[in-house]
């Protein structure tokens, strides 16, 4: 892959977009701030910014290498994601009667616990074999098998609900992926799909993580605006049920680059949905 930026560039942007958001009625010391500190990283010479990981380069990695670099600290690290997002699936999922249950994308179970705690047979699929191991241990019952979102490993109409979390932003192209779980759920099924919100990923909602060197990575999240997933959906014969966008909820991640001007990140990113879901139905 050859995506790459640096973590001076996503601080210059973020204090740009908290000025952006808070020009109109801002509070005048905290503009001044912005601008004082857009200035200071604007201007500084390259390792006089005193930044986190002295202003490093992020590097792009593919979906596999990725997540098999971020599979060791995947379930250590504190989402605002996951923490507004898992709320909105509860409720969904409370709604659900035991079945036979897909996790899809499932990464380390996150899902999967949450199902087979709800006395679902569940079946996790996901590409990484270092994330599925690390979801075989979380939750030893259930079925795990290797295999791609776009290309899922299960019978046609061989379960009653699916859970994809958090990596249909992945694909490039989202119709391949809602056909795939549309086939697998059978007719009065229910598909929930989260992802993060097109608006964050449009505003730089890229995952940073540390990889295997000690170095800044991310795995590439593609912006597909609502309409494009109302179109993946309805090619796939699905109903939208519902549409749930949880706003952030003012958490950063702790020892980042957003904790290191939290002020601006805080507001950067204020009364945005950060987090968009689906509920979805397979018609009888």
């Amino acid at each position: 892959m050859s995506g790459e930026f640096r973590v001076r560039e996503l601080v210059l942007g973020i204090q740009g977009l908290a000025l952006l958001r808070h020009a109109v009625d801002g509070d005048e010391a905290f503009l001044r701030q912005r601008v004082s500190d857009i200035r200071r990283f604007a201007l500084a010479e390259p390792g006089e910014e005193r930044l986190p990981d002295g202003g490093a380069a992020v590097s792009e990695l593919d979906v596999a290498s990725g997540y098999a670099a971020w599979s060791a600290v995947y379930d250590s690290l504190p989402s605002s994601y996951i923490e507004v997002e898992e709320p909105v699936v509860a409720s969904i999922l409370d709604d659900v009667a035991p079945g036979v249950a897909l996790d899809a994308a499932c990464g380390t179970g996150r899902q999967s616990r949450a199902l087979a705690g709800r006395g679902h047979r569940v079946i996790g699929v996901d590409q990484s074999p270092e994330m599925l191991a690390k979801a075989r241990a979380n939750t030893p019952e259930a079925d795990f098998r290797v295999g791609n979102l776009d290309r899922l490993p299960l019978e046609d109409d061989s379960v009653d609900l699916a859970v994809c979390s958090l990596a249909m932003t992945h694909l490039p192209d989202l119709v391949p992926g809602a056909a795939e779980l549309a086939r697998v759920v059978r007719p009065g099924g229910r598909i929930v799909v989260t992802d993060l919100h097109p608006f964050v990923i449009a505003l730089q909602g890229q995952c940073l993580f540390v990889n295997g060197s000690d170095e800044l990575a991310f795995v590439r999240n593609h912006v597909h605006l609502p309409g494009r997933y109302l179109e993946a959906f309805g090619r796939a014969g699905l109903r939208v049920r519902a549409c749930h966008e949880p706003l952030f909820n003012g958490r950063l991640a702790p020892g980042g680059y957003e904790e290191y001007i939290a002020d601006a990140a805080r507001a950067a990113w204020d009364g945005l949905p950060i987090v968009i879901v689906w509920d979805l139905e397979v018609p009888a």
